[in-house]
């Protein structure tokens, strides 16, 4: 990203990611999830777009605006960053929604705010720097393209009244950018004029900022209809070549002690005894996150959670392993597969196998196909053997963008 001028450099630059939306017309497919929350090589829609943001240096903060029913779904996605703030709620339309994140960034007054919908998971660092740039010497800015199609006018929408002239039309992409208090000025005002307005540009427009068009990208898609998933994939798949898959392990034991069940795969399973842990001593959990870990090269459990740390405590340990998911996602990556292997002389593991497969999958936003939970017995032989515990290795195939 090239350096702004001296005397224009913003110290803080605020995004607002616009998910309020229940993205129903993306759903024609019978898929239950609203677009932001359906995976797309292996990571949601809203996660990826949070992490190409997350990729900005220059980004000081993030607010995700979301619709009330989805607080547990992106709770889900298990997203942890310093420049993610809470996520708040939208309104009955995009426009309300963004005046909602608007109002959350007020008390700490960014220079600029980039505005981005949800739905575009593919803005690239360029196209984030060249609407930052135009800032530097406009009120506004949007990344755009030409209209290469001949665009008709009708009245009726059956016969054309007018052909436009393509070389004066643009298509409108997000992020669209801002000084935080014009548009913040603006929004305010527009919210009570009955005008409908189609994007955050028109309402800059509307309001009499100078707003400037930079490059945009044919890649930055919107994902609207159920068939864009599938333009969406073709996009992926053309990186493979810039995408390297890296795997990782995990290995854990935890001893037994008295109680009346244990936490396995995220499942609880009545037993005659507990697991012995600082956290819920979910051995294939913990076993399955240091693996993910090792995939990315970010450490283990105990680099992120260590033990004298006393709030985690009895922790939920999908909790350590949504941080491992997330962490995939901000590092641009997919969960391939993971395996688990649990060894153990009981409790028996497979009427409980199902179970743990969904929990691991829902945890980390993948589909159960993706996950393999096994289990095993050591023959009698060893402290398993003797059931004084249980151990689990796993494995984690990920992929990650290649770095030369």
């Amino acid at each position: 990203m090239s350096e702004f001028r001296p005397a224009m450099r913003p110290k803080s630059i605020a995004v607002i990611v616009v998910a309020a939306g229940r993205g129903e017309r993306a759903s024609s497919d019978g898929m239950p999830d609203p677009k932001q929350y359906r995976t797309l090589g292996g990571s949601s829609v809203l996660g990826r777009t949070l992490a190409a943001f997350l990729k900005v240096p220059e980004v000081t903060q993030i607010v995700a605006v979301i619709h009330p029913d989805h607080a547990g779904r992106y709770a889900a996605l298990g997203l942890a960053d310093a420049r993610l703030l809470p996520p708040v709620f939208g309104g009955t339309s995009r426009q309300a929604s963004v005046l909602e994140g608007l109002k959350a960034l007020a008390p700490s007054r960014p220079d600029l705010v980039l505005i981005q919908d949800a739905a575009r998971p593919f803005a690239s660092p360029a196209v984030i720097a060249r609407v930052i740039e135009a800032l530097a010497e406009h009120d506004a800015a949007l990344p755009t393209l030409p209209v290469t199609d001949t665009i008709k006018r009708a009245l009726d929408g059956q016969r054309v009244a007018a052909t436009e002239d393509r070389n004066q039309l643009f298509a409108a992409q997000t992020p669209q950018g801002f000084r935080f208090g014009q548009i913040f000025s603006a929004h305010m005002r527009a919210a009570s004029n009955r005008r409908p307005f189609t994007d955050d540009a028109e309402i800059a427009e509307w309001a009499g900022l100078r707003v400037a068009m930079v490059p945009g990208e044919r890649d930055n898609i919107k994902i609207t209809h159920a068939d864009d998933f599938a333009h969406a994939e073709r996009i992926l798949s053309g990186d493979i070549l810039t995408m390297e898959t890296r795997i990782g392990t995990g290995f854990d034991v935890h001893s037994f002690e008295p109680g009346d069940h244990v936490w396995l795969g995220g499942v609880r399973i009545p037993y005659k005894f507990q697991l012995n842990g600082h956290s819920d001593s979910d051995v294939a959990l913990h076993a399955l996150t240091d693996a993910i870990y090792g995939a990315i090269g970010a450490g283990d459990i105990g680099v992120h959670f260590p033990p004298s740390d006393m709030q985690w405590k009895g922790a939920a340990s999908s909790i350590f392993l949504q941080h491992a998911g997330a962490m995939v996602t901000r590092a641009q990556g997919r969960i391939v597969n993971l395996d688990v292997t649990i060894v153990c002389e009981g409790p028996k593991i497979s009427p409980h196998v199902s179970a743990m497969r969904a929990v691991i999958a829902e945890t980390l936003g993948i589909a159960p196909t993706r996950v393999a939970v096994k289990a095993t017995t050591s023959e009698k032989l060893g402290f398993t053997g003797r059931e004084e515990g249980i151990v689990a290795m796993a494995s984690a195939s990920i992929e990650v963008p290649r770095v030369d």
